[in-house]
């Protein structure tokens, strides 16, 4: 029996350093799913174990060693848990202290501040928005007619100063345009000019008698 005995909890001691050195490579989450996993395991061992030894002569005893092993066990699951927990708990304190240096940094309350600036300057618009809607509805239908007029007048003014824009700018092309031809026609002429010269060369002057 004692044989059997030893042989299962020294398996039970092997899954445990196992898990423990899978951990050490893997991240908080794993670890505690293997954890989890391997306490199944032994408990399931450990029952098994139970049921043999009430085949035997020497239940009690065969019962008690089982729950020492299993004592042993499950303190060394829960040594690695704690271990974990403290890990989780510093990591989850060092992503705190990097959360409040980046919300402390020049960049973030700088952001913070366009956001806010942003943020109100929405909220004055919807509210002259709004107060402008209830003065519409409040105002006479005569007011709202006048108000109506000024829009469509300040739209024919936008769209006449648009207009002669455009043709300023047309007459100026235009301008530019005639302007570009006198050029090449003056510049045609002095070419043709410099060619005549080239090919009939002044006549030369006559000597004067002698006295």
């Amino acid at each position: 029996m004692k044989p059997l005995v030893m042989a299962i909890f020294c398996m039970a001691l092997t899954g445990l350093a196992d898990a423990q050195a899978d951990g050490q490579q893997s991240g908080p989450n794993e670890r505690r799913a293997s954890l989890n996993q391997e306490r199944s395991r032994l408990e399931a061992d450990f029952a098994a174990e139970d049921a043999i030894c009430h085949d035997r002569f020497a239940v009690n005893s065969c019962l008690e060693t089982v729950d020492v092993k299993r004592r042993a066990a499950m303190a060394q699951l829960r040594r690695q848990e704690i271990l974990l927990n403290d890990e989780e708990r510093k990591n989850r304190a060092e992503a705190q202290r990097r959360k409040i240096e980046e919300k402390s940094s020049p960049e973030s309350l700088q952001q913070a501040t366009r956001q806010r600036a942003a943020a109100v300057e929405d909220y004055l618009l919807r509210q002259e928005r709004d107060k402008n809607r209830q003065d519409e509805r409040a105002a006479s239908p005569s007011s709202q007619q006048s108000a109506r007029d000024a829009r469509s007048q300040k739209l024919i003014e936008h769209q006449k100063k648009n207009q002669a824009r455009a043709a300023k700018q047309a007459a100026a092309a235009e301008e530019a345009k005639k302007f570009n031809d006198r050029q090449k026609k003056a510049d045609a002429r002095r070419a043709q000019y410099d060619a005549d010269q080239l090919s009939h060369p002044p006549a030369k002057s006559r000597p004067l008698p002698l006295p």
